[in-house]
């Protein structure tokens, strides 16, 4: 098994780190959705919360992902692929690395605007980093939503790429991010 990526495959580390973020990820959009829409509670307050917290978390790995992907090969795309699909792959990755920092910097943001902290699990609370402002809450939470929105997209894309690859030309491009 190995740890570091090659130019073929990913390594251990890499495919943990999608997939623990993929997991993350595919919790928040259907929390996020559904804990928006509810009547204030003390369910409610207690979905914000693990919002929140799970936000903090995606930023740490994000960045820990980032990091290790910056020190790491990049494995090699098929030499079939068109360069404009290669292209396009490329972009969809760094869509993401720029989304999946985004958004919880806007959550932290949109929190911080209104006055409420955001917690780690109970561990430590983050500082705010906007003063409280009705106007910039709204504004943050607006391009909270319309970010979450462009990832819900770029994670339907992705995995039709995927599966494109798997089930259409029958490569390796899916399992490399299953088997190291």
């Amino acid at each position: 098994m190995r740890i570091k990526n090659s130019s073929e495959r990913y390594g251990v580390i890499a495919i943990f780190l999608h997939w623990i973020m993929a997991l993350l990820v595919l919790t928040m959009i259907p929390l996020g959705l559904i804990m928006v829409e509810l009547p204030n509670s003390a369910q409610k307050l207690k979905l914000f919360g693990l919002h929140k917290e799970l936000g903090v978390l995606i930023l740490a790995l994000i960045i820990v992902r980032l990091s290790w992907r910056i020190i790491n090969w990049v494995p090699a795309l098929p030499m079939y692929m068109p360069s404009w699909e290669k292209l396009a792959a490329r972009a969809v990755h760094l869509a993401f690395y720029f989304f999946l920092f985004a958004m919880p910097i806007t959550g932290w943001m949109m929190s911080s605007a209104a006055g409420l902290p955001v917690s780690f699990f109970g561990l430590f609370v983050l500082p705010d980093i906007v003063p409280a402002n009705e106007n910039l809450q709204n504004f943050f939470a607006n391009v909270h939503e319309t970010f979450a929105y462009i990832l819900i997209a770029l994670i339907c894309l992705h995995v039709a790429a995927a599966f494109r690859h798997y089930f259409k030309y029958h490569d390796d491009v899916l399992k490399r991010m299953i088997e190291p």
